[in-house]
């Protein structure tokens, strides 16, 4: 991995870095000079991801489960590879305010991205509607929300 790293922009892995006996790709990178920025984040899908530097390298660590990858790719990933293209914050403001359909229950100490749907009515709000079941392992899911939904901890 670190002569693959050698002259790229950024390195993006995916799975092997939280703490289980197979996870070895932290291990791997920590050998070969691995500076750490982070990592774990109190987030849901995600806690397992990742940010440091091998060298110049960026490493970007995503974690293995898919949904939790999709998710960090898109809170992490894309700002990195914005800015890596030169592009400024506002093209990377695709947060917008929404009203529920219904309330949220509180949450605990890490920020959630809940999967949901986006409802536009005829009077010009924006809705969203969390899909009930936010399991991590439900990739279909994922594939039917049209939005996350950041709730704070």
């Amino acid at each position: 991995m670190a002569n693959g790293a050698r002259g790229s922009d950024l390195l993006v892995t995916t799975g092997g870095i939280s703490v289980g006996e197979h996870d070895l790709v932290r291990q791997a990178l920590n050998t070969n000079g691995l500076e750490i920025d982070f990592w774990r984040v109190a987030m849901r899908p995600g806690k397992p991801v990742m940010f440091g530097k091998l060298g110049a390298v960026p490493i970007l660590g995503l974690p293995g489960n898919p949904v939790s990858s999709i998710v960090c790719a898109l809170v992490f990933l894309l700002p990195v590879m914005r800015r890596l293209l030169g592009l400024t914050e506002h093209h990377n403001s695709n947060v917008q305010q929404a009203f529920l359909t219904s309330p949220l229950p509180a949450n605990d100490k890490r920020e959630d991205y809940l999967r949901a749907t986006i409802e536009h009515r005829e009077d010009g709000t924006v809705w969203t509607r969390p899909f009930k079941r936010q399991d991590s392992s439900m990739l279909t899911l994922l594939a039917k929300a049209q939005c996350l939904i950041i709730r704070a901890p």
